[in-house]
């Protein structure tokens, strides 16, 4: 299964390194998570939170037509948890709905950081990734009903 381009690069960038530099990398996705936007930033309501993380961290996906955009809000003491959140926008910001829901979910396990996390902080990743997808299917439906 191919993963969208800049994803696939950010996997690489990863999978390149020794575990000590991966967990460095991880940390730089951490400070690179922009803030959220105005409009949803001033609603909270509207993002939803990731219970599978042991962070506090909440999400939003939009779609523009065929193309997502992710937006996160994690705390900077929770470096792991803003690292997925910063990984998960690099790589699929912008993406197309076809290509991020064919992401693998085994992709917290394809950045190589089996060894260096836990293995809950890694299934709070995939958590986040199966609520964007939940939420990308769900603009979806509401799309084909208008």
């Amino acid at each position: 299964m191919s993963l969208p381009a800049r994803l696939a690069e950010v996997v690489e960038e990863f999978t390149g390194l020794s575990e000590p530099d991966r967990l460095q990398l991880l940390l730089e996705f951490s400070r690179e998570l922009p803030d959220l936007p105005p409009h949803l930033a001033d609603h909270p309501d509207l993002l939803e939170p990731v219970p599978e993380c042991q962070s506090p961290i909440f999400l939003a996906v939009e779609l523009d037509g065929e193309v997502v955009h992710l937006h996160f809000q994690a705390p900077p003491e929770a470096p792991t948890t803003r690292g997925f959140a910063g990984v998960l926008h690099a790589g699929l910001d912008g993406s197309t709905v076809g290509d991020l829901l064919a992401v693998p979910d085994d992709l917290p396990h394809r950045l190589g950081l089996d060894r260096a996390i836990t293995p809950l902080r890694l299934r709070g990743m995939a958590g986040m990734l199966a609520r964007i997808k939940r939420q990308v299917r769900q603009h979806q439906v509401r799309q084909r009903a208008r």
